[in-house]
């Protein structure tokens, strides 16, 4: 069903190479996320899939898109530079398709944590803020905050949505990051959820329940900084 719904385009990365998007927007759409998957699944992973159809239902559009290695069927994920190039890509097509439209952009794992590289070496044409849906803190058991150094950098406002027991990104390591960067991160905890943002039985809830309690979460973001960014633009 969410396929049917999605627009399928080509996104040109440089003059030699090119990959996949979908754009899923609804009647009067007040935003759009340029989605990006997560290392190990592409665009069409069923997550990645809920969460357009979900903010899709709740008037954010969506431009959903591969990376280079995914489109050419590789395992090993693309060099930084690389995937940010397809970052930076894929939010100049959705201003283009989208113009007048606010931007937010971030992804699932991998995918969030280019976009944060990208937007901290440069920003990101029209991106009002970044959302990160399980940022890979660290290696599996081995908490560290070396992957955070980068967003220092960043200059809009981020959403982290962890799960507590998420062997990426220790939920008290994690909290001390989102801290640290002051007002400009805000962190919603999913309690009793892993890196895929699925909970045990023994928790009470379904990861159906666990994607909305997100998906509300990310919408509600989405409103408040469009809203401020607006208040900024006419002052």
């Amino acid at each position: 069903m969410g396929s049917s719904l999605a627009r399928p385009l080509t996104i040109a990365v440089n003059r030699n190479e090119a990959v996949s998007g979908l754009l899923m927007v609804g009647e009067g759409a007040k935003a759009c996320l340029v989605l990006a998957h997560g290392a190990g699944a592409g665009m069409t992973h069923p997550f990645i899939e809920r969460m357009a159809l979900g903010l899709r239902e709740r008037g954010v559009a969506t431009l959903r898109y591969q990376f280079p290695y995914m489109e050419q069927g590789r395992k090993r994920p693309d060099a930084p530079a690389v995937a940010q190039a397809a970052v930076r890509a894929a939010v100049s097509e959705a201003g283009a398709l989208l113009p007048g439209v606010p931007l937010c952009a971030g992804g699932k794992s991998f995918g969030g944590r280019m976009t944060s590289q990208a937007q901290a070496t440069a920003p990101l044409g029209g991106v009002r803020g970044l959302v990160f849906m399980g940022f890979p803190l660290h290696p599996a058991g081995k908490p560290s905050v070396a992957r955070a150094d980068h967003l220092r950098h960043v200059q809009v406002p981020m959403l982290f949505l962890q799960g507590s027991r998420d062997a990426l990104a220790d939920a008290v390591v994690i909290g001390q990051v989102a801290s640290q960067l002051g007002p400009q991160a805000s962190l919603v905890m999913i309690v009793d959820a892993d890196h895929s943002f699925h909970v045990p039985v023994r928790s009470g809830r379904t990861d159906g329940q666990v994607q909305e309690q997100m998906l509300d979460a990310m919408v509600r973001w989405i409103d408040d900084v469009v809203r401020a960014s607006a208040g900024r633009q006419a002052c």
